[in-house]
């Protein structure tokens, strides 16, 4: 592949959390009975008027202003024409030369996808804007089905710069993406819900070559491993294509995930095809500098912020910060934890080595991680007290699971209280020397690393109660002197 430059692009298009819809107010709700949240404003009914939603239009200058874009202070709404059965409308209210959020950039960096490093660098943004969403079709055996419940819905389509190299880039792009929507309340993302949806743009041309090739599009990729993978495959067939001296076509092509492979939908729409002409049903919106001030004041924490507050003040490395921060409700979770705990690092390894684990084991996604942090802070500070042991403390942090009981009431219902008593926990290193005189003549002929296996002893005599650093100094005492 060196012998092609890969130029990538994708167009992200996020659905808004609001409460009602973009231009009428049926609510914004998933899951419920087809075409039940629907009204004639959504529906395209003749004589009606839209009116815009306030709130979706500021979680969209929001999500402008947390990706570094500038903020237009005069917007519009447009129409685009296009006859599909998910639009009943036979047009969508969106927009088109005059956006509410121009340029911006999104930060890269770590690892990607599949493990390998990534440059350090910044995925431009060329614009936000403010559409409403269409309908969902349903296909059945020998017939189809429209639910208009989304039609409607606040979607925010995010256009970035062709600045992607790599699948991995763009997986990464899409990954900050995520977090910056979710640590803003702007949207949950939750792709399963359709909300979170991309389509790729990509094009090969000969390296070093100064002017791009072929630009084809993938459509509607409802999940980041489905976005990479379809990279990957689009990348070797476009390569074999111009490789045995065929020519690229501009087309629109699908994915198949059962499959691995693009298939052809259409080929590429122009904009005249889709006759945008401003909506003439609603007014322009405009900005002032304090306004745009104001919501500004407003922004939360950036993950990236976050990562180097965690790092610098907390004492995490990069890769705890990084896991931490790759979801806004574990990394407040974390956050609030840290303030309680005396030691916050020791407090991210629990988390990440034990809880995370524990979560993905059940199959639990965090949002409902049943382990209060109040519990696993307490849970960190018996340990780290020397009061259990770190065995004893695993037993306790599956008990936690089940709820309602603190560490320290199953600490003292299973009597798992660390023996740190000197007299107490000879007589078990007596007893395992006395059990075990080939390992003794071993650690004698200087083989001392046989002590490890005497503490195992010792740990299983004692249930696993005693004070590991006891047990060694005991041990080699008595070692030592025989």
């Amino acid at each position: 592949m060196s012998k092609y430059d890969i130029v990538i692009g994708l167009e992200v298009h996020v659905q808004a959390r609001t409460n009602s819809k973009m231009f009428c107010s049926c609510p914004n709700k998933f899951g419920q009975e087809p075409n039940t949240m629907v009204c004639p404003v959504c529906m395209g009914f003749p004589g009606v008027m839209p009116y815009p939603n306030r709130e979706a239009v500021m979680k969209t200058v929001m999500a402008g202003l947390m990706c570094g874009c500038e903020i237009a202070k005069f917007s519009k709404f447009d129409r685009k024409s296009y006859f599909y059965p998910d639009m009943p409308k036979n047009y969508q209210i969106t927009q088109y030369d005059l956006p509410l959020c121009g340029r911006g950039g999104v930060h890269i960096f770590g690892k990607g996808f599949s493990g390998n490093d990534l440059p350090d660098k910044v995925i431009g943004i060329t614009r936000i804007h403010l559409e409403e969403d269409v309908g969902k079709l349903n296909h059945f055996s020998g017939y189809s089905g429209i639910d208009y419940n989304r039609a409607g819905v606040p979607l925010m389509e995010i256009v970035s710069e062709p600045d992607m190299c790599s699948a991995d880039e763009a997986y990464a792009y899409l990954t900050a993406l995520k977090q910056i929507m979710q640590y803003a309340d702007i949207s949950d993302c939750d792709m399963e819900k359709g909300q979170m949806r991309c389509d790729v743009n990509i094009s090969l041309k000969l390296a070093g070559a100064k002017e791009f090739g072929t630009k084809i599009e993938i459509k509607n990729l409802n999940s980041f491993r489905s976005a990479h993978r379809s990279i990957e495959h689009e990348i070797v067939r476009q390569a074999e294509i111009l490789d045995n001296g065929g020519r690229l076509m501009q087309e629109t092509r699908g994915w198949t995930d059962e499959r691995g492979e693009t298939y052809l939908l259409r080929s590429k729409e122009n904009a005249h095809d889709y006759r945008y002409f401003p909506e003439p049903d609603l007014l322009p919106m405009t900005f002032t500098d304090s306004e745009i001030g104001k919501i500004k004041n407003t922004l939360p924490e950036l993950p990236e912020q976050k990562r180097a507050r965690f790092v610098a003040t907390l004492g995490l490395t990069e890769y705890d910060a990084q896991v931490l921060t790759q979801d806004k409700t574990l990394s407040d979770y974390f956050d609030e934890g840290a303030k309680q705990a005396k030691s916050p690092k020791m407090l991210a390894n629990w988390i990440i080595t034990e809880l995370l684990r524990e979560l993905n084991d059940r199959n639990i996604p965090f949002e409902k991680n049943p382990v209060p942090v109040g519990h696993l802070v307490e849970l960190v500070e018996l340990v780290s007290a020397g009061t259990i042991t770190g065995k004893s403390a695993k037993e306790v942090f599956s008990e936690l699971f089940s709820g309602g009981k603190t560490p320290k009431q199953i600490v003292a219902e299973k009597g798992l209280l660390q023996i740190s008593d000197d007299s107490a926990i000879d007589k078990f290193v007596v007893l395992s020397i006395e059990q075990n005189p080939a390992q003794v003549k071993q650690y004698k002929e200087g083989k001392t690393t046989v002590i490890q296996f005497f503490v195992g002893q010792v740990m299983k005599l004692s249930k696993g109660k005693a004070n590991p650093q006891i047990v060694n100094k005991l041990l080699k005492e008595k070692l030592d002197q025989m």
